[in-house]
């Protein structure tokens, strides 16, 4: 198999799978200011490389600002994002902030570290956001995250609730994207080590091996390798929601519900054997910088 195709494939896959969430969407508009956050991941590294792309074919200008949070994490080596940074060209800033030593005190002993990680990351991110002038976040998540965080909080949240690709912050003053919410973790793996990421370990989270989301995510590659297509029927099911076969009053009038004496194509049907149905196709964005390259394939190599 020649293995240099086989990057190239991979590459035409991101940039299009990518491309389509920001036009599905609307991620990313003339004029915006996109700060897209780095932890020192493959994800983030990912999302920043494949940004960098999109942005030079791009028929409308945005601009990039990298943005790292150092928490002060022992042994974080310092070095490593700047000089990757410095040597692509890509504008950024290292915001110093030491939440490390405030999750390491809180937190008791072998409890999970995230939520209190991220509500401070978050709270931080947001505030950079505002005097950085950056009219979109841009966070690395990928479709397993969205598959894994589904799962999770219907096992321990009691919620039909996913990971949506575009969101007002907490704060209400942020909008934030996931322009990677079409993309499958296992082509990110590979395509990290295409590109030769200098990956940094979290020492937090990353290091906890009885995190729910790390058992959850296990499950969902098991059933990867085990039933093909399982996946991605999932992930389709989230643009495929039919709320009167759900149970949710808020979303469908059940106590109003009459008898019409018209026949229903779902009827009392609970399950469809027959092929899925594709997802529902995205409403055509007028003016969005990135309708055009939605079906022209991304040539790589640029």
């Amino acid at each position: 198999m020649n293995i240099e195709l086989e990057n190239h494939k991979l590459e035409k896959r991101l940039c299009r799978e990518v491309g389509r969430a920001i036009v599905d969407h609307n991620m990313i508009e003339a004029g915006d200011r996109v700060m897209v956050c780095l932890s020192g991941g493959k994800d983030s590294y990912a999302m920043l490389d494949i940004l960098l792309k999109l942005q030079a074919r791009a028929p409308v200008d945005f601009e990039l600002i990298a943005v790292n949070l150092d928490q002060k994490q022992p042994g974080f080596p310092e070095h490593v994002l700047p000089e990757y940074l410095t040597k692509l060209g890509v504008k950024f800033h290292i915001e110093n902030q030491d939440t490390y030593s405030i999750v390491k005190r809180v937190i008791p002993e072998g409890k999970t570290l995230c939520s209190l990680c991220s509500r401070l990351r978050r709270g931080i991110l947001y505030r950079v956001a505002g005097e950085l002038g950056a009219t979109k976040i841009a966070l690395g998540h990928h479709r397993d995250d969205i598959l894994q965080t589904l799962l999770l909080n219907m096992f321990f949240g009691a919620k039909l609730k996913g990971m949506p690709p575009k969101l007002v912050s907490d704060d209400g003053r942020n909008v934030v994207i996931r322009p990677m919410a079409y993309v499958p973790e296992k082509d990110l793996v590979r395509w990290a080590e295409v590109r030769q990421f200098p990956i940094i370990p979290c020492t937090l989270c990353g290091s906890q091996e009885n995190l729910q989301r790390k058992q959850v995510g296990n499950l969902l590659r098991e059933w990867d390798a085990k039933f093909p297509g399982r996946i991605e029927n999932m992930f389709t099911a989230l643009q495929n929601v039919v709320p009167s076969h759900l149970m949710d009053r808020s979303l469908f009038p059940f106590e109003t519900l009459r008898a019409t004496g018209e026949a229903s194509e779902d009827g009392d049907k609970a399950f469809d054997e027959e092929p899925c149905a594709p997802p529902m196709p995205a409403s055509p964005a007028e003016g969005n910088p990135f309708q055009a390259r939605a079906v022209i394939p991304i040539t790589a190599g640029h």
